[in-house]
């Protein structure tokens, strides 16, 4: 399973690449906002910079809900970098839209999938990636690592191509079960990444181990 890092912060990219981990961002105007990126501007040189720092497929998310505004952000944003992958909303003008940037060689990854249906529809579309939202689906009461292993199921009966991008993610545990569930890549923000590190019979080991080297001195 690939992991991506969900985030516009440079410093956060930066510390999940030197981990050795880092194979592609996910971001968005929400999450450029959070770091003073605002201008249209500013936020196209932010993604041409994340780009230079990763060697993976960097998500850039469009703002229009039109078939003709989606396709010409679309454009623009994959004019960026070859990494750049768009990203477009899954509604009727989206999967309409994914299936021109299909035809015409660019990248989607369809975000908001909220349901195996909507899953197929992107997946017939010819999306690179499809984002089921996690947490935001266990939020409203179903279980969002069900979704997955039922999207997983489907592609892997119907031949689809299309990679399940695990999105949403709250906590360690949830990627885990991910993996479980037959999730291609998963995004989240570094917290999450950084708590599968953690176990606290592994601090008690190290401890112990460092006691007694002290003692052997």
């Amino acid at each position: 399973m690939k992991f991506f890092i969900d985030t516009a912060n440079l410093a956060q990219i930066k510390e999940a690449h030197e981990l050795g981990l880092l194979d592609g961002v996910t971001t968005n105007p929400s999450l450029m906002a959070k770091e003073g990126i605002k201008a249209e501007k500013a936020i196209m040189q932010h993604y041409k910079t994340i780009c230079e720092m990763v060697d993976g497929d960097i998500s850039a998310e469009v703002l229009g809900t039109g078939f003709d505004e989606i396709v010409e952000e679309g454009k623009k944003l994959a004019a960026i970098h070859e990494n750049i992958v768009v990203k477009v909303p899954m509604i009727r003008d989206g999967v309409k839209a994914i299936k021109w940037f299909t035809d015409n060689g660019i990248r989607t990854n369809c975000t908001l999938i909220f349901s195996a249906g909507q899953a197929i529809l992107a997946a017939k579309a010819g999306a690179t990636y499809i984002s089921p939202f996690l947490g935001r689906i266990d939020d409203s009461g179903w279980n969002g690592v069900q979704l997955i292993e039922q999207i997983a199921d489907i592609y892997e009966r119907q031949g689809f191509a299309s990679e399940i991008l695990a999105a949403s993610i709250r906590n360690p545990n949830h990627i885990i079960q991910c993996a479980e569930a037959g999730a291609n890549v998963c995004t989240c923000p570094l917290d999450s990444i950084l708590g599968l590190l953690k176990h606290p019979l592994t601090d008690i080991g190290l401890a112990k181990f460092l006691d007694d080297a002290k003692k052997m001195g």
